[in-house]
Protein backbone atom coordinates (compact mmCIF):
# COMPACT_ATOMS: atom_id res chain seq x y z
CA UNK A 1 0.00 0.00 0.00
CA UNK A 2 1.25 3.53 -0.64
CA UNK A 3 2.62 5.13 2.48
CA UNK A 4 2.68 8.75 3.53
CA UNK A 5 6.07 10.40 3.30
CA UNK A 6 7.72 13.21 5.12
CA UNK A 7 9.69 15.71 3.11
CA UNK A 8 13.38 14.85 3.04
CA UNK A 9 15.23 17.43 5.11
CA UNK A 10 18.97 17.95 4.85
CA UNK A 11 20.58 18.51 8.24
CA UNK A 12 22.65 21.66 8.82
CA UNK A 13 25.80 19.58 9.29
CA UNK A 14 25.60 18.21 5.76
CA UNK A 15 24.92 21.66 4.37
CA UNK A 16 28.06 22.92 6.12
CA UNK A 17 30.07 20.09 4.57
CA UNK A 18 28.77 21.00 1.13
CA UNK A 19 29.58 24.67 1.63
CA UNK A 20 33.06 23.71 2.82
CA UNK A 21 33.78 21.99 -0.49
CA UNK A 22 35.08 25.06 -2.29
CA UNK A 23 37.13 23.24 -4.94
CA UNK A 24 34.46 20.87 -6.27
CA UNK A 25 30.84 21.18 -7.40
CA UNK A 26 28.69 19.06 -5.09
CA UNK A 27 25.04 18.46 -4.35
CA UNK A 28 22.68 16.04 -2.63
CA UNK A 29 19.93 14.36 -4.64
CA UNK A 30 17.31 11.75 -4.02
CA UNK A 31 16.28 8.80 -6.18
CA UNK A 32 13.74 10.96 -7.98
CA UNK A 33 16.66 13.20 -9.04
CA UNK A 34 15.53 16.21 -7.01
CA UNK A 35 18.45 18.39 -5.93
CA UNK A 36 17.90 18.84 -2.19
CA UNK A 37 21.08 20.77 -1.34
CA UNK A 38 23.91 22.23 -3.39
CA UNK A 39 27.14 24.09 -2.74
CA UNK A 40 28.16 27.36 -4.35
CA UNK A 41 30.23 25.82 -7.13
CA UNK A 42 27.59 23.18 -7.82
CA UNK A 43 24.97 25.88 -8.30
CA UNK A 44 27.32 27.77 -10.61
CA UNK A 45 28.03 24.66 -12.68
CA UNK A 46 24.34 23.72 -12.94
CA UNK A 47 23.11 27.29 -13.37
CA UNK A 48 20.92 26.43 -16.41
CA UNK A 49 19.10 23.86 -14.28
CA UNK A 50 18.28 26.51 -11.66
CA UNK A 51 16.76 28.98 -14.13
CA UNK A 52 13.36 27.38 -13.61
CA UNK A 53 12.00 28.76 -10.31
CA UNK A 54 10.20 25.51 -9.42
CA UNK A 55 11.65 23.82 -6.34
CA UNK A 56 13.03 21.34 -5.73
CA UNK A 57 15.07 21.43 -8.92
CA UNK A 58 14.64 18.12 -10.75
CA UNK A 59 17.34 16.88 -13.11
CA UNK A 60 15.04 14.53 -15.02
CA UNK A 61 12.48 17.26 -15.68
CA UNK A 62 15.26 19.57 -16.89
CA UNK A 63 16.71 16.97 -19.25
CA UNK A 64 13.45 16.06 -20.93
CA UNK A 65 11.34 19.21 -20.74
CA UNK A 66 13.81 22.08 -21.03
CA UNK A 67 15.36 22.69 -24.49
CA UNK A 68 18.41 24.22 -22.77
CA UNK A 69 19.46 20.73 -21.67
CA UNK A 70 20.38 19.82 -25.26
CA UNK A 71 23.17 22.40 -25.18
CA UNK A 72 24.13 21.93 -21.54
CA UNK A 73 24.70 18.18 -22.00
CA UNK A 74 26.80 17.59 -25.17
CA UNK A 75 26.21 13.84 -24.78
CA UNK A 76 22.48 14.34 -24.41
CA UNK A 77 21.39 10.95 -25.74
CA UNK A 78 23.55 9.01 -23.29
CA UNK A 79 22.68 11.38 -20.47
CA UNK A 80 18.97 11.02 -21.13
CA UNK A 81 19.20 7.22 -21.17
CA UNK A 82 21.16 7.22 -17.92
CA UNK A 83 18.54 9.48 -16.32
CA UNK A 84 15.73 7.09 -17.23
CA UNK A 85 17.75 4.10 -16.02
CA UNK A 86 18.26 5.79 -12.66
CA UNK A 87 14.54 6.49 -12.33
CA UNK A 88 13.72 2.93 -13.33
CA UNK A 89 16.12 1.65 -10.66
CA UNK A 90 14.46 3.86 -8.06
CA UNK A 91 11.00 2.68 -9.12
CA UNK A 92 12.09 -0.90 -8.55
CA UNK A 93 13.53 -0.03 -5.15
CA UNK A 94 10.54 2.04 -4.04
CA UNK A 95 7.48 1.12 -6.17
CA UNK A 96 4.94 2.98 -3.99
CA UNK A 97 6.68 6.35 -4.18
CA UNK A 98 3.83 8.60 -5.36
CA UNK A 99 6.12 11.56 -6.11
CA UNK A 100 8.19 9.34 -8.40
CA UNK A 101 5.08 7.89 -10.04
CA UNK A 102 3.75 11.39 -10.67
CA UNK A 103 7.08 12.47 -12.20
CA UNK A 104 7.19 9.44 -14.51
CA UNK A 105 3.60 10.12 -15.57
CA UNK A 106 4.36 13.76 -16.31
CA UNK A 107 7.47 12.96 -18.34
CA UNK A 108 5.77 10.14 -20.22
CA UNK A 109 2.95 12.48 -21.21
CA UNK A 110 5.13 15.41 -22.22
CA UNK A 111 8.24 13.78 -23.71
CA UNK A 112 8.40 11.17 -26.47
CA UNK A 113 12.13 10.74 -25.76
CA UNK A 114 11.37 9.80 -22.18
CA UNK A 115 8.45 7.53 -23.03
CA UNK A 116 10.49 5.43 -25.48
CA UNK A 117 13.36 5.02 -23.01
CA UNK A 118 11.05 4.20 -20.09
CA UNK A 119 9.45 1.40 -22.11
CA UNK A 120 12.88 -0.25 -22.51
CA UNK A 121 12.91 -1.25 -18.79
CA UNK A 122 16.68 -0.73 -18.43
CA UNK A 123 18.17 -0.16 -14.98
CA UNK A 124 21.56 1.14 -13.93
CA UNK A 125 23.35 2.02 -10.72
CA UNK A 126 25.35 5.09 -11.65
CA UNK A 127 27.93 5.88 -8.96
CA UNK A 128 31.10 6.89 -10.82
CA UNK A 129 32.18 8.05 -14.25
CA UNK A 130 32.78 11.12 -16.41
CA UNK A 131 30.30 13.79 -17.47
CA UNK A 132 30.59 16.45 -20.15
CA UNK A 133 28.95 19.86 -19.88
CA UNK A 134 28.73 22.92 -22.07
CA UNK A 135 28.50 25.78 -19.61
CA UNK A 136 27.03 29.04 -20.96
CA UNK A 137 29.98 31.05 -19.64
CA UNK A 138 33.08 28.85 -19.27
CA UNK A 139 32.38 26.55 -22.20
CA UNK A 140 33.22 22.85 -22.38
CA UNK A 141 33.83 20.95 -19.15
CA UNK A 142 34.76 17.28 -18.74
CA UNK A 143 34.44 16.28 -15.09
CA UNK A 144 34.84 13.06 -13.18
CA UNK A 145 32.08 12.37 -10.68
CA UNK A 146 31.37 10.18 -7.68
CA UNK A 147 27.87 9.52 -6.33
CA UNK A 148 28.12 8.50 -2.67
CA UNK A 149 25.14 7.04 -0.77
CA UNK A 150 24.11 8.74 2.47
CA UNK A 151 22.95 5.84 4.68
CA UNK A 152 22.26 8.11 7.65
CA UNK A 153 19.24 9.41 5.71
CA UNK A 154 17.98 5.95 4.82
CA UNK A 155 18.03 4.69 1.24
CA UNK A 156 17.79 6.82 -1.85
CA UNK A 157 19.87 9.91 -1.02
CA UNK A 158 23.23 10.42 -2.68
CA UNK A 159 25.98 13.00 -2.40
CA UNK A 160 27.37 13.83 -5.86
CA UNK A 161 30.79 15.48 -6.19
CA UNK A 162 32.56 16.44 -9.41
CA UNK A 163 36.16 17.32 -10.21
CA UNK A 164 38.70 17.44 -13.01
CA UNK A 165 38.95 14.32 -15.13
CA UNK A 166 42.69 13.46 -15.29
CA UNK A 167 42.30 11.50 -18.53
CA UNK A 168 40.72 14.46 -20.32
CA UNK A 169 43.42 16.73 -18.92
CA UNK A 170 46.18 14.46 -20.29
CA UNK A 171 44.52 14.42 -23.69
CA UNK A 172 44.57 18.21 -23.79
CA UNK A 173 48.23 18.21 -22.73
CA UNK A 174 49.42 15.86 -25.49
CA UNK A 175 47.05 17.24 -28.13
CA UNK A 176 47.69 20.03 -30.65
CA UNK A 177 48.83 23.35 -29.24
CA UNK A 178 46.40 25.28 -31.42
CA UNK A 179 43.82 26.97 -29.21
CA UNK A 180 45.43 25.70 -26.02
CA UNK A 181 45.72 29.17 -24.52
CA UNK A 182 41.96 29.60 -24.69
CA UNK A 183 41.42 26.26 -22.97
CA UNK A 184 43.60 27.34 -20.05
CA UNK A 185 41.42 30.38 -19.43
CA UNK A 186 38.26 28.31 -19.22
CA UNK A 187 37.02 25.25 -17.39
CA UNK A 188 36.60 24.47 -13.72
CA UNK A 189 39.28 26.94 -12.46
CA UNK A 190 37.48 29.76 -14.29
CA UNK A 191 34.20 28.66 -12.74
CA UNK A 192 35.84 28.73 -9.29
CA UNK A 193 37.23 32.23 -9.84
CA UNK A 194 33.88 33.60 -11.00
CA UNK A 195 32.16 31.89 -8.12
CA UNK A 196 34.66 33.29 -5.60
CA UNK A 197 34.15 36.75 -7.06
CA UNK A 198 30.41 36.65 -6.45
CA UNK A 199 29.16 38.00 -3.14
CA UNK A 200 25.94 36.05 -3.30
CA UNK A 201 25.46 33.32 -0.68
CA UNK A 202 25.45 29.67 -1.80
CA UNK A 203 22.36 28.61 0.16
CA UNK A 204 19.61 29.47 -0.23
CA UNK A 205 20.65 32.23 -2.64
CA UNK A 206 21.70 31.90 -6.26
CA UNK A 207 24.42 32.96 -8.65
CA UNK A 208 22.94 34.85 -11.56
CA UNK A 209 24.82 34.50 -14.80
CA UNK A 210 23.80 38.01 -15.87
CA UNK A 211 25.98 39.39 -13.09
CA UNK A 212 29.07 37.74 -14.54
CA UNK A 213 31.12 39.15 -17.39
CA UNK A 214 33.59 37.43 -19.65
Amino acid sequence: MPRRRRAQAIRPGLRRILDGMTESPAFVRNGRLDILAVNRLGRALCSPVFVNPARPVNLARFRFLDPASMEFYPDWEDSASTTVNLLRTEAGRDPYNKALTDLVGELSTRSDEFRVRWAAHDVRLHHTGVKRFHHPIVGELTLAFEAMPLPAYGTGLLHDALGRDPVARRRRTIGPTRGRGRQRRHGLPTLRRRCAGSRRPSLPGSIRLRSWTR
